[in-house]
């Protein structure tokens, strides 16, 4: 047996770890149990209805043919200098309507609460409102979005990619493959990668306020290439997963001069080998159609990828091991003739 390859005899004998060979029937297998992205149901079901007004919008209120109700600052003035200020306790004030409670309301049902109350004072009014600053309905960003700013719930409803996009992902560092949104006390992991590539990543999230999006960094989103290949690495991924052959170019591939083809392992499940046996996935990268299958074939966050060294180089390194001892051994037999020799003299 060569001395960089494993064998079943190891594998039944230690009883921690099984030796599987990556073939065209494990791939097909392993995307015939894959579970299909998708989204919940729960968060699918929700649809934003009128906005409802609250605490810290602005309203600009027009009165139509009453410029001292529409423009009270003056009309040189901007819009937002005009605009009425829904205070922490839900009401504003207006001119001969008082003091009126606003949060909970649509745009609508206020508008016609105001022309209501102003009939006592104005024939037919005619009102119109806009709400010219959101504030009381947002969604919160963070983790590795390149601008983690609140973004406001506004009359057009605002769905998660939209917010993804608005805040900007950070390439280098973003994990994609699961987001995290926060709604009502609840968590629900959403892998966007996944989704984009099936028919439901056109089916996008209506986001409402007080959500909250994180996106998380991708530090811990690893696999692990040692061995006989030119750069032996970590290396990060954001999306759901990395298939082998992206892995090792990568770490620019197998080393020609002292890789052994047949001896390509990507090793999973290490860490829980007391409780369960680890797999270890054979690549035989000795012929060409390795190569489409190794480009089907996913690595996963933790996997650790070893390329073995083909026999020469193992006896290679055993001689380079020898020549310093051999060296010593030498140095140590001179020195003691050198010794015998001083002494006859």
């Amino acid at each position: 047996m060569n001395t960089g390859e494993l064998n079943d005899k190891e594998s039944a004998a230690g009883a921690r770890y099984q030796l599987v060979p990556i073939t065209p029937k494990l791939i097909a297998m392993d995307k015939a149990s894959a579970t299909p992205a998708g989204l919940d149901p729960e968060l699918t079901a929700y649809k934003p209805d009128d906005y409802h007004i609250g605490p810290g919008d602005s309203l600009y209120i027009t009165v139509w043919e009453h410029p001292e109700l529409t423009s009270p600052a003056g009309s040189q003035q901007q819009t937002a200098a005009n605009g009425r200020l829904v205070r922490p306790d839900g009401t504003l004030f207006y001119p001969y309507v008082g003091q009126i409670k606003a949060t909970g309301l649509t745009i609508e049902q206020l508008r016609v609460e105001i022309s209501d109350r102003l009939t006592k004072y104005i024939a037919k009014p005619q009102v119109d409102i806009s709400i010219v600053g959101f504030a009381s309905q947002r969604v919160t960003m963070g983790g590795a979005f390149t601008n983690t700013s609140p973004q406001n719930i506004t009359v057009a409803p605002l769905t998660l990619s939209q917010a993804v996009g608005a805040a900007g992902v950070n390439a280098q560092l973003a994990d994609l493959s699961n987001v995290v949104l926060r709604r009502d006390n609840r968590e629900y992991h959403l892998n966007l990668d996944a989704l984009s590539h099936t028919l439901q990543g056109g089916q996008d999230v209506y986001l409402k306020g007080g959500d909250s999006i994180y996106l998380p960094y991708n530090d811990n989103h690893e696999v692990y290439v040692l061995g006989e290949v030119l750069r032996p690495q970590a290396i990060s991924f954001k999306t759901t997963d990395l298939s082998l052959t992206q892995a090792l170019g990568r770490s620019g591939g197998l080393n020609q001069t002292s890789s052994n083809g047949k001896a390509v392992y990507v090793i999973r499940g290490v860490e829980n080998m007391e409780k369960a046996p680890a797999s270890i996935f054979q690549l035989d990268n000795s012929s060409p159609a390795a190569f489409a299958v190794a480009a089907q074939f996913a690595v996963k966050p933790g996997d650790v990828i070893y390329v073995g060294p083909a026999g020469i180089t193992r006896w290679n390194r055993f001689i380079s091991q020898l020549l310093p001892l051999s060296g010593l051994i030498n140095n140590a037999a001179t020195a003691q003739y050198n010794l015998d020799r001083d002494s006859q003299l």
